[in-house]
């Protein structure tokens, strides 16, 4: 089960001519989901993050299973897989309904105004190991 999800609708910005979603629009969608994680679930959002900080993906790995075409539903699944001091390891399923459309893994490391890795500061750390802890 997912710590957070995030519905996304199937735009016409999204698909090529073919009318299937072009890939690198999966990565715009899963980061969507990442930053709604942060204002939603962790009370960090972006705006208030990126003045001394930033999270971005050191590592990224998807594995495509099925299109999604124009007006399909997806549904972003997050589930938080591995805390440490940095970083962040992630897993996020896509789906349209019953049907898997991309599995990714991914890892985040915070860090702070000069690019260099930090410690997630602590209400952030918590809130992480509470969704994680949730779900055991």
């Amino acid at each position: 089960m997912a710590d957070f999800a995030l519905q996304q609708k199937i735009l016409f910005r999204h698909c090529d001519p073919a009318g299937i979603v072009f890939y690198p629009r999966y990565f715009e969608m899963m980061n969507d989901t990442v930053e709604a994680l942060f204002e939603d679930a962790l009370n960090w959002p972006f705006e208030d993050m990126h003045r001394d900080s930033g999270v971005p993906t050191a590592a990224i790995n998807v594995e495509f299973q099925a299109p999604s075409r124009l007006g399909d539903l997806l549904e972003f699944g997050l589930t938080l897989e591995k805390l440490g001091r940095t970083s962040l390891s992630l897993r996020t399923v896509a789906t349209a309904g019953p049907e898997t459309r991309l599995t990714a893994t991914q890892t985040l490391v915070c860090i702070d105004q000069s690019g260099r890795p930090k410690p997630w500061p602590d209400p952030v750390r918590n809130k992480i190991l509470s969704l994680m802890e949730g779900r055991l």
